[in-house]
């Protein structure tokens, strides 16, 4: 069953409103309703992920230099500590000094950013960042 749709009015300036036309064209949207939709979903998802009452998942995406101190070793501890959290992880060789990783994890939000934020912060790792998720499903 189709969910019903309300309208409403939205008042911008011309310059920004120009700009975010640029941008849903860009992207492909459809419509500038459609790219709304994504906005408030994408703010909503991260919402229900912040309370940690839905469903949570995580990408936790590093790009980390292996020939710093005991840096791959470290990375493995702290996997194998946190592995009920774990689902995969793809790990690929950029070049001679540099990996990158994508560790793919479920579970219980706080945990997630704890894992995160200690592997971020290790020295050696050159970028990284987690993108959280919901299912949705209330949305």
């Amino acid at each position: 069953m189709e969910e019903e749709l309300i309208r409403f009015g939205v008042s911008i300036p011309k310059n920004l409103l120009q700009q975010f036309d640029q941008l849903i064209a860009a992207k492909g949207y459809q419509s500038r309703s459609e790219a709304i939709r994504d906005l408030v979903r994408n703010d909503l998802v991260g919402q229900e992920w912040e309370e940690g009452e839905q469903e949570t998942f995580g990408t936790l995406t590093i790009v980390y230099d292996h020939h710093i101190g005991n840096l791959t070793h470290t990375l493995a501890e702290i996997q194998h500590r946190f592995f009920d959290l774990i689902i995969s992880n793809v790990h690929v060789h950029i070049d001679h000094d540099n990996c990158l990783e994508v560790i793919l994890l479920k579970g219980d939000n706080r945990r997630i950013k704890e894992i995160s934020d200690e592997v971020i912060s290790l020295k050696g790792v050159k970028y990284g960042k987690l993108t959280a998720a919901t299912t949705g499903k209330e949305l």
